[in-house]
């Protein structure tokens, strides 16, 4: 079994540089704020979003939860994004998805200024990422590179295959990997013998959504798993598969009735030079790179150095 790469520690250590950023900016009478908008009563939308409040307001930053009711308007939200946009005391504007059904989300999300989207998913942000400009990149793609640079591997010339191709994860991840100069590969699910492409990798991304899909026999020995999914497994049988004869998940399983997995199955560890475990791998790390995002957002609007 290969080295655990503890996502939680690696997000405190981020926080941290975040907490001591935003008491740098202080006397310059700066306060990186977020605007967070949550539509409806979503229960996991509610716990992951104040989730993100209140860290904003642990590290020092501004926060903002605006809750729109479930009935909500594209046009409505449309204005609403367009006060977000004028305030001076919002750096970061974040849309918690999935939206009611009348909602145009893609309509919404490009609403929002290039300046202020924390969550990385405007074109200009894209376009910027792609050529190599300052840009606010996706939070959880940002948080796997820095995984694999705060955890002292090597990435540049190293194969890269990374499984999924969202424009949430596995794009942004491709990207960023390619910008660290690694050779990158990006696998889907039309992809022909998956496993042929998983085994030449050197640093191994599966970020698909589907529960242990990367089986052992299609890992390399010696490489670096970085396990992106997040699975929630309810039924016995299933539970069975991944963790028979894991006594600390059938306890949690026993007492909650379900676990977690991720999208690689936790055989293939056994062969990994290196990976995150789920939970506390990749996880831990998204909102810790939107707190980061929202500090350099009020940066670049201001001119600052990033």
């Amino acid at each position: 079994m290969g080295r655990v790469l503890n996502g939680t520690a690696i997000a405190d250590s981020i926080k941290a540089e975040v907490r001591a950023e935003v008491e740098r900016l202080a006397p310059q009478g700066i306060r990186p704020g977020l605007a967070a908008v949550l539509v409806g009563h979503n229960p996991a939308s509610e716990i992951y979003v104040r989730s993100k409040v209140k860290t904003c307001e642990t590290l020092g930053l501004g926060s903002d939860l605006i809750t729109p009711p479930e009935t909500v308007t594209t046009q409505e939200m449309l204005d609403l994004i367009g006060q977000l946009n004028a305030r001076e005391d919002v750096d970061g504007i974040l849309v918690q998805l999935p939206l009611p059904p009348q909602v145009h989300a893609k309509t919404l999300l490009e609403a929002v200024s290039p300046e202020k989207d924390v969550d990385g998913f405007h074109p200009v942000n894209v376009g910027r990422l792609q050529t190599g400009q300052p840009a606010l990149a996706p939070c959880t793609a940002a948080g796997i590179v820095e995984i694999l640079k705060r955890s002292e591997i090597p990435i540049s010339g190293q194969n890269a295959v990374v499984v999924g191709r969202s424009d949430i994860v596995g794009k942004p991840t491709a990207i960023l990997l390619l910008a660290e100069n690694a050779t990158v590969t990006v696998c889907h699910s039309r992809t022909r013998d998956l496993g042929a492409m998983t085994r030449q990798a050197d640093i191994l991304v599966v970020a698909i959504g589907k529960p242990g899909l990367v089986t052992a026999d299609m890992v390399k020995p010696g490489a670096v798993i970085i396990d992106a999914g997040i699975n929630r497994v309810t039924d016995r049988k299933e539970f069975e598969r991944y963790f028979a004869g894991d006594a600390r998940r059938e306890k949690t399983f026993a007492e909650k009735g379900s676990t977690i997995v991720g999208d690689v199955h936790p055989a293939a560890f056994a062969l990994a030079n290196a990976y995150t475990p789920v939970p506390g791998g990749v996880g831990p790390l998204t909102i810790a790179m939107l707190m980061a995002n929202t500090v350099r957002a009020a940066r670049l609007r201001r001119g600052l150095p990033v």
